[in-house]
């Protein structure tokens, strides 16, 4: 595996090509191309590209992201003194379970931050750190107090939760805002998962896990301009907004109490919920690749395949990676690695990110990747809640809470979908023209 390069020129060009390409095919899907506020466009790709360039270049900054990452995973290790007392041997003090990997020391972190993300939000802490970033957005970016707020909130909370900042204003929202909070949505992802993520790809190793914890916090922060330059483009403003920048102060509990025991229940609901995903999708694609094997098989195409790729025959990665593979190379990934890349992008729109960073994660492992630089990159491009089961996440989650918009968020879906992928694309193109 090759190091890191300092930035270069090939990369910069190779960063420009990639983000040409994203910002024509978001342009394509727009439902109103005169309408598109380029100077805004501006605006957001610029924040993305300072900050990229703050955190990857920038010495101090680079150190103080890194010891906010450290607190990350320190906390992360806070999660195992339960995980040991639940599934450790009271004969040995040791877990005896082949399962440790994922189930004992991946699910419980979902569960732990889900609380303290309660108990912070109960206490208010969030909210503030919050409106810091919508205040930061709004300002920069000209954008409504409702979008902001939502966008900053996607940051932090789930695209179920992050809905309930702004609350008092969905009803009210026009269409480009609630594109803003569908798309933000999609794009990043919530602490709870994020844990998990820095489980995947750090193992139980301290210094990978801040290493990652560095990337998956940049990519969820860089994100939320991403989402709303994406669905700008997707669908411009046209109407008028209101301004207000003013949170809701709904509460999760009336005590701190109650805020940590539904912070708890719904991790445990989310953990079982994505090992539940896990199995079911990644059975699904065993069978299918049981399926275009056969297939494979009969028409000797598995013969071609073996010959002529790394690949064991037709499956699910051979097609997705191929499909995606020049998206992923557009963008500045190797062609020693775009297949790579590629299936992991179609791993995660098609199935989720969980699946995704699993595979990124074993990829890693077996030292498949040629650069360095495709896997940072990868784990930007999966570092969102893109795929196509958000959609009805977000129609239900959303919808209960405005049911006057349900048929808005139906129509929306697929752009949604578009906006966030696109959104997670644009901050790996920046960080792959940095590196």
């Amino acid at each position: 595996m090759t190091t890191l390069l300092a930035i270069s020129f090939t990369s910069v060009s190779r960063g420009a090509i990639g983000m040409a390409t994203l910002i024509l095919i978001a342009w394509l899907f727009s439902n109103n191309k005169k309408k598109i506020d380029w100077m805004l466009v501006s605006k957001g790709l610029a924040i993305q590209l300072i900050f990229a360039i703050l955190v990857l270049k920038v010495s101090f900054v680079e150190i103080g992201f890194e010891w906010v990452s450290k607190a990350f995973t320190k906390v992360i290790g806070f999660t195992q003194e339960g995980t040991m007392f639940l599934f450790s041997s009271f004969v040995s003090g040791e877990i005896e379970s082949s399962l440790v990997n994922f189930v004992v020391m991946v699910l419980p972190t979902i569960v732990f931050f889900s609380a303290l993300t309660s108990l912070f939000y109960y206490w208010g802490i969030l909210q503030k750190i919050v409106y810091v970033f919508a205040w930061i957005m709004k300002k920069a970016m000209k954008l409504s107090g409702a979008e902001s707020l939502a966008a900053a909130g996607n940051i932090f909370l789930g695209q179920t939760e992050a809905p309930l900042l702004v609350k008092p204003y969905l009803n009210k929202m026009t269409n480009s805002e609630l594109m803003c909070l569908m798309s933000g949505g999609m794009a990043t992802i919530a602490g709870g998962v994020l844990a998990a993520y820095i489980g995947f790809l750090g193992g139980d190793d301290p210094v990978q896990q801040v290493y990652f914890a560095k990337h998956l916090l940049a990519a969820s922060v860089m994100s939320a301009p991403a989402a709303v330059v994406a669905a700008k483009i997707l669908v411009p403003e046209t109407e008028k907004f209101d301004e207000k920048l003013e949170i809701s102060k709904e509460k999760i509990g009336s005590n701190a109490l109650e805020a940590i025991t539904n912070g708890t229940t719904d991790g445990i609901k989310l953990a079982v919920n994505v090992g539940g995903m896990l199995l079911v999708f990644i059975a699904l694609m065993a069978m299918g690749n049981y399926i275009l094997f056969k297939v494979g098989d009969l028409t000797t195409l598995n013969e071609v395949i073996v010959a002529n790729t790394d690949f064991d025959g037709l499956s699910f990665q051979f097609l997705l990676g191929y499909l995606f593979a020049p998206i992923a190379w557009l963008m500045g990934v190797c062609s020693e690695d775009m297949i790579l890349v590629g299936q992991l992008l179609g791993e995660k729109t098609i199935l989720n990110e969980f699946v995704a960073y699993v595979s990124l994660g074993e990829m890693k492992n077996a030292g498949q990747f040629h650069e360095e630089k495709s896997i940072i990159m990868a784990t930007y491009i999966l570092c969102g809640f893109a795929n196509f089961a958000s959609i009805g996440i977000q129609i239900g989650g959303i919808g209960s809470l405005a049911p006057d918009k349900k048929a808005t968020l139906a129509k929306f879906g697929f752009r949604a979908l578009i906006g966030g992928t696109l959104a997670s694309l644009f901050t790996a193109v920046i960080v792959g023209a940095l590196l």
